[in-house]
């Protein structure tokens, strides 16, 4: 497929990226996009939405690449012919922030798992994306890894994107899981501080999907492709390494690991 990645400026078009709403809100696009349109020409077009619905976006074929952050329903996107290929580009965490007051005692739990079943028991206000985004599903495998199917009044599902939901989390004073980037970026703290992190189960890897030109034929694969062998390359990933936000680096490239 195609075009020298070493290609001059000249504009060739642009291609339409579903991602998720952390690499949006962050503003690591902001950052990176510019380098890779003045390499290639190619402008890149950011639908951010929550995972699950970036991959509905793709199978519907109104999206040239995906970069998205839930490796397994990644890697069943390809295992069902929907993409051609899957490469690791980038990885940060989750971080579960609350109260600072901390009803919970999360401050003391040994890992997150033990932190959750604290928040059950205790019934302290949750807020969770409910949007079946990364973030979400990755929360619903650390609640079924700490023995509890969350519901009732201390538990609200809102349905929305990451930095909605750190606002709402605000408001409610309400325990929530989000992925660092965000979080850093975020200024409506209000009451909530960071409570707990480093758990190996919180890591958080980003990938990048080519899709399957046999599905969706009139997708523009070969410049989705510059974008995705960008995303991988020296040059690719030196910019994700860059990007800062308040003096933290908050994405850190696959090659450097």
């Amino acid at each position: 497929m195609g075009l020298s990645l070493n290609a001059t400026a000249q504009s060739v078009g642009h291609i339409t990226l579903a991602s998720t709403t952390s690499t949006e809100n962050s503003g690591l696009f902001d950052a990176i996009i510019p380098a890779f349109t003045e390499a290639t020409g190619i402008e890149v077009r950011v639908v951010a939405v929550g995972t699950g619905q970036a991959f509905e976006i793709a199978r519907r074929g109104d999206a040239d690449a995906l970069l998205v952050h839930d490796t397994r329903g990644e890697e069943q996107f390809v295992a069902d012919g929907w993409a051609s290929e899957r490469a690791d580009v980038m990885v940060n965490d989750f971080v579960v922030v609350g109260p600072d007051d901390d009803p919970a005692g999360i401050r003391e739990a040994a890992d997150v798992t033990e932190a959750f079943a604290r928040i059950a028991e205790a019934q302290a206000s949750f807020a969770s994306r409910g949007d079946d985004s990364g973030t979400h599903r990755a929360e619903l495998r650390l609640w079924e890894s700490a023995g509890v199917e969350p519901d009732g009044a201390w538990y609200r599902e809102l349905g929305s994107g990451m930095g909605p939901t750190l606002n709402t989390a605000a408001a409610m004073d309400a325990y929530v899981m989000a992925d660092r980037a965000t979080w850093v970026a975020f200024d409506n703290r209000q009451n909530l501080a960071l409570l707990f992190e480093g758990d190996e189960a919180l890591f958080n890897q980003y990938g990048s999907l080519l899709l399957d030109p046999g599905r969706h034929p009139h997708l523009k694969h070969d410049l989705a492709e510059r974008w995705h062998r960008w995303l991988l390359s020296e040059e690719g990933q030196r910019a994700i390494a860059g990007f800062e936000v308040k003096g933290q680096q908050l994405f850190f490239p696959n090659a450097s690991r």
